[in-house]
């Protein structure tokens, strides 16, 4: 059963050494993440699920201890996800690398010290309808006494001109309503989410945050919302339920 959740943008510029000069920008994100976590370790959960979008490649079952960098980005740094002395345990626990939204969490979890539970991650494509997603969320509640889930999605990526997507009139409106509803805890409105508009303004957090409405049906979690801005264009939300 879903006891707690977590829901934090998955940008890799939350990760300062990503973000270098630019690292100072999103320090009020960072602090609710570490805060939204907080909750999940308050939470004492048997199982902690990371859920994320991810592009083909990285789509399916990440187990703990397996591999994340951010090469790619050009920074050498590397991690894995899950507890340090679990991840340090053994030789890599998958020949898939973490896609960048489970490299982001991995990236929290080690920073505020997560020693709590057994993580594994699951990556979604963002073509994954909601009736699946939701199925997906059921199936991850059912899995151990008390789960826990950390949600890695951002809201549109289309709030200014200079966002990724460009000005999309309707993105503001969009994240608005995903805010309230992550803000609420509101179950049903996260399920009915528009997945064309979603697709359509670049929210690559929809089929995550369906995942968490189909975890947390009937688990009576009440939700905060801990963070609410644009600050390159794109919706970055930090929300906690418990």
């Amino acid at each position: 059963m879903l006891v707690a959740a977590a829901v934090c943008p998955c940008p890799p510029l939350l990760v300062p050494d990503v973000a270098a000069g630019a690292a100072p920008e999103l320090d009020a994100a960072r602090a609710a993440c570490t805060d939204a976590l907080g909750v999940l370790a308050a939470s004492r959960p048997d199982l902690l699920v990371v859920v994320g979008p991810a592009e083909q490649s990285g789509r399916g079952p990440h187990p703990e201890g397996t591999r994340g960098s951010f090469n790619g980005f050009g920074v050498d740094l590397d991690l894995r996800l899950g507890r340090p002395a679990a991840a340090a345990a053994g030789p890599d626990a998958s020949d898939r690398g973490l896609p960048p939204s489970l490299a982001v969490a991995a990236w929290l979890l080690e920073r505020t010290g997560w020693s709590d539970a057994p993580v594994e991650g699951l990556g979604v494509g963002e073509p994954l309808e909601a009736e699946r997603c939701i199925q997906a969320g059921e199936h991850i509640a059912g899995r151990a006494v008390r789960v826990a889930l950390l949600v890695m999605g951002d809201a549109s990526a289309c709030r200014t001109v200079k966002a990724p997507g460009y000005l999309d009139e309707r993105a503001a409106g969009f994240d608005a309503e995903v805010a309230r509803a992550l803000g609420t805890a509101d179950v049903a409105a996260l399920k009915t989410l528009d997945t064309a508009l979603a697709h359509e303004l670049k929210a690559a957090g929809r089929a995550p945050w369906q995942v968490l409405a189909g975890a947390a049906e009937g688990a009576g979690l009440g939700g905060a919302l801990l963070y609410d801005d644009a600050p390159y264009g794109v919706g970055y939300l930090v929300a906690a339920w418990s």
